[in-house]
Parts: structure tokens; C-alpha cells; sequence
């Protein structure tokens, strides 16, 4: 009796862990675990109250950005796209930037497709204060959701910078 508890309580604690990525509230723009096992997850109050980042690990949390939930976290992200279809022929890709600063690090989760040679990408580049760059790379087939439905929202910045990846 006691193992058939313990059982189902084994299968309950992934619910338990991923729990602290997602509010009741909330749900996902864009999320994927790296290459390492982290999971980053981009979400959103469903009524568009707030936009918040996630990044740690499955059992912890280790940084949410901004920390307060209001409105005016809308503005502390910017978002960037390119499209160009047609295909191979064309060299047809898609590039969808989303970007941030935090304690003085620009962090830009980025999503790709190229057409020339089907490759899918994503992941996280950090840029610290100097120039130094960290990127983490991001698991595809573990995507969720897209950065490009952000611009329907209405409530993100959208510029038309370089793109990067």
C-alpha cells in the first residue's frame, strides 16, 4: 500500500516543479530547456497584466526577471523579427529576437529557421557590460509557443535593430 503512495507521489512532483514556471494566470509565450537541462520560459498573465522570464533549473527558479509583475514590465522587453519567404530557392528564414537588461547583462532568447538547410535554433545570448559574450544554447525540440505571437499582444516595443543569433 505504502509503495503505490509513494508511486504516485513520484509522478506528481514533475507537475509540482514545472508549477513554479507557470501561475494559474499565466501561460506561455516561449519556452525551452537548454542543452544543459535548464529550462527557460517566457510567460504572460493571460488578461496581458504582466511579461516575465524564468531560467533555472527543473526543482528551482533561479532567475525571474523583472521581479515585480505590473504592466510596466512590458517595457522592459524588446522585440525584434525578420521574415523572408519562398523557400530554399530563396533562402527563405525567419528570426524572432526578444531582449532585456538586467543588473547591467542584455539577455536576448532568440528563435531561428533557415530554409537553405532546414536548421531550427534557439537559445539565450548574454552580453555582459564589455562585450563578452555567453550563449546557451536551447534544445528545439523542446520549443513551446513563439516569440513572434508577442507583437499581437499589442503591449511590447517592437524595433528594427540588427537582429542576432
Amino acid at each position: 500500500m505504502i509503495k503505490k503512495y509513494l508511486f504516485f507521489l513520484s509522478l506528481l512532483i514533475p507537475i509540482f516543479s514545472w508549477a513554479q514556471y507557470l501561475l494559474p494566470n499565466e501561460e506561455t509565450v516561449f519556452s525551452f530547456k537548454t542543452n544543459n537541462g535548464k529550462i527557460m520560459a517566457l510567460v504572460k498573465d493571460k488578461k496581458n497584466e504582466y511579461i516575465q522570464y524564468r531560467f533555472g533549473s527543473k526543482d528551482h527558479v533561479d532567475m525571474e526577471f523583472p521581479k515585480t509583475r505590473t504592466k510596466e514590465s512590458w517595457k522592459q522587453f524588446k522585440y525584434n523579427s525578420y521574415f523572408r519567404g519562398g523557400g530554399k530557392q530563396n533562402a527563405g528564414m525567419e528570426v524572432d529576437n526578444i531582449s532585456f537588461t538586467n543588473n547591467e547583462y542584455q539577455y536576448l532568447l532568440y528563435r531561428t529557421y533557415f530554409a537553405e538547410n532546414r536548421n531550427f535554433a534557439t537559445g539565450i545570448i548574454i552580453t555582459d557590460s564589455k562585450g563578452k559574450k555567453t550563449c546557451i544554447s536551447g534544445n528545439y525540440k523542446t520549443v513551446e509557443g513563439c516569440i513572434c505571437n508577442l507583437e499581437d499582444t499589442g503591449m511590447i516595443q517592437k524595433e528594427d535593430t540588427g537582429l542576432e543569433f
